[in-house]
């Protein structure tokens, strides 16, 4: 019996523990961390009974293996140890460790651990050699002694030990040669004396668990997994695996940081219907003619329509009810409205008319006195169509499909020209390059600084518009007979051609939107707007509630649950979510939605066209 004692395994548990109640032996645990079966003893007792009362037990043991641990469920032991350590379990972590066998990390950065959150440095120089005996390169030492003298200089100086941290500086910070940069701006907070000023001169946040928590995770950067697990692993990797699948989803219209927190893990992420801009919560009428463009102001506070009927209203859109009401109409326009821009600042409004002899100049507007600013008109004959601002707001590109091409001011001066380029469509992107799409079914960028310009994208179809992502890398191209194309500008490749809407040669404008612009939206010659995911072929929505062609909708750049479109049908329709804009999805599931219908692919099943 003597040679069966200290190896139990307690059945009631289910947890190996050693004779006299410690852990297995430093033999066994290593064993278990390479993932080998150790053999442990069992053992039953049986009662026997006697005559005089007493019982006597009989114990018999029974040789089991334990359970070997694949290299993957030791990882995920290591992980799940680190996180519950992070969470202040420290009990069921030692539990964990001893059940399993597998060690969190190696002693040797164990202790290093201890050592730096106990402030102990001198033990914790000694630890560091040890750990680095398992970095590769041989000035990562260096750089990871620095760190810590650097910590230990910060603490002596918030401790007001001048003379240690002198003494550090002098005799261990300066003689390493590395980070002199650093090494001078750590001298001069020996002039500091408050806290928070030492904290601020060092970008430090000061003595104290944070501060030494971080330095381990600096230091983690110089080290192997299998010797020290990054910080918070576990964390990243569910925030991966929730990132990938928000990536897959195609109804997402949350934004990341405000689902973070209220989402579960017990169920794969899918978005319902109640967070996508599909109930027409609001359909104005005010115009009288056709309307033929809209466009929300960069901050998402005014919502500019243009009209067949010569007008221009401007609407108050609120934010947190998500209802708009009509601020003023700019009335003096002699022909149609058929495009607006917005400067960045959104001060002002930029206004064109129809390709027709009578629409020759362009209009900036001041939104707040509702005033035209100044008016620009090019040469004799010219067809002002469209327009844009750079990124500034102090200059404005305009053309139309006469043959010239113009840069003006504020004050409707002109500036530049190119000749014999007859635009459909314009676009100023960030770095100072125009675009514009021509009746060559091309668009060509145009640097009016030195007058030069390049083919950057060739299509077989007329052009009827297009509009650039925020960033300037994509360009929505609305193609006549040939529905939508997604182009990456810098990389001049076609990325997707987007299926299911109708349109001829008439002028219809889509847009990017919702959160991080990852759909896109048009009007159609089928009356109804259509939604696609980006990166989806076939729409995911289609919005009915026009009786007549719609030409433009555009999404609220500040709100992603609210989408405004403009029909022939003399109406401006506004698409929000069936909840509130604060709340969070849920695992509800949407219900009928008269405003929409599913789309062919399936992607809105649960939808209903009522």
């Amino acid at each position: 019996m003597d040679d069966l004692k200290g190896d139990v395994l307690d059945q009631g548990s289910s947890s190996i523990v050693g004779g006299g109640g410690g852990g297995l032996t430093a033999k066994q645990k290593a064993s278990f961390a390479r993932g080998d079966g150790v053999g442990v003893h069992d053992r039953e007792e049986v009662s026997n009974g006697s005559s005089n009362g007493h019982s006597t037990t009989a114990v018999r043991h029974k040789k089991v293996e334990a359970r070997v641990y694949s290299p993957f469920d030791q990882e995920v032991i290591r992980l799940a140890a680190q996180h519950l350590q992070s969470l202040g379990l420290s009990k069921t972590v030692e539990t964990l460790i001893a059940e399993s066998g597998c060690q969190m990390e190696q002693q040797s950065a164990a202790k290093f651990r201890e050592n730096v959150m106990r402030g102990s440095w001198d033990e914790a120089e000694k630890s560091l050699k040890e750990l680095a005996t398992h970095t590769n390169v041989p000035n990562e030492l260096k750089k990871m002694q620095f760190l810590l003298r650097e910590q230990r200089y910060l603490e002596y100086l918030q401790d007001g030990k001048t003379l240690e941290a002198l003494t550090v500086l002098r005799q261990e910070l300066t003689p390493l040669d590395y980070g002199s940069s650093r090494v001078h701006q750590l001298s001069r907070c020996l002039m500091i004396s408050g806290k928070k000023e030492l904290c601020q001169m060092a970008k430090w946040t000061g003595k104290g668990a944070e501060s030494r928590q971080l330095l381990i995770d600096k230091m983690q950067a110089f080290l192997p997994p299998s010797v020290m697990l990054p910080p918070r692993r576990m964390r990243t990797l569910l925030d991966q695996a929730m990132e990938s699948q928000i990536h897959r989803c195609p109804l997402h219209n949350v934004p990341s940081a405000a689902l973070r927190d209220n989402v579960s893990l017990l169920v794969d992420h899918t978005c319902g219907n109640d967070f996508f801009p599909t109930e027409n919560s609001q359909t104005l009428s005010d115009h009288t003619d056709e309307v033929w463009f809209c466009r929300f102001s960069p901050d998402g506070k005014k919502l500019a329509t243009g009209s067949k009927d010569y007008s221009i209203i401007i609407w108050d859109v609120d934010l947190d009810t998500r209802e708009i009401k009509m601020d003023k109409s700019l009335e003096s326009h002699p022909y149609g409205v058929q495009y607006l821009a917005w400067s960045p600042d959104g001060k002002y409004l930029a206004s064109c008319g129809p390709p027709d002899e009578t629409a020759d100049e362009v209009w900036i507007w001041d939104v707040e006195m509702g005033e035209v600013k100044s008016k620009f008109s090019g040469s004799d004959g010219d067809c002002l169509t469209t327009c844009a601002w750079d990124k500034d707001g102090k200059q404005l590109v305009t053309g139309g499909i006469r043959g010239q091409f113009y840069l003006c001011d504020l004050d409707g001066q002109r500036l530049s020209e190119f000749e014999g380029v007859r635009v459909q469509c314009l676009a100023f992107l960030g770095d100072g390059r125009v675009l514009a799409a021509d009746t060559h079914h091309r668009i060509k960028s145009y640097d009016f600084s030195d007058l030069t310009d390049g083919s950057l994208i060739q299509e077989t179809y007329p052009i009827m518009s297009f509009t650039c992502d925020r960033a300037g890398r994509y360009a929505l191209i609305n193609m006549a007979s040939q529905g939508i194309h997604l182009w990456d500008i810098e990389d001049k490749v076609l990325v997707r051609k987007f299926q299911g809407l109708e349109q001829g040669y008439y002028t219809i404008h889509s847009c990017f939107g919702g959160v991080d612009e990852k759909f896109i939206a048009s009007g159609s010659e089928d009356y109804k707007v259509h939604i696609w995911s980006i990166n989806q072929e076939k729409p995911v929505f289609r919005l009915v509630g026009h009786t007549k062609t719609v030409n433009c909708v555009h999404w609220n750049p500040a709100c992603p649950g609210m989408l405004a479109s403009v029909s022939d049908d003399c109406t401006v329709k506004i698409w929000t979510t069936k909840d509130s804009p604060d709340e969070l999805p849920s695992s509800r599931r949407s219900s009928c939605h008269p405003q929409w219908e599913p789309s062919s692919n399936g992607s809105s099943s649960n939808g209903y066209h009522c």
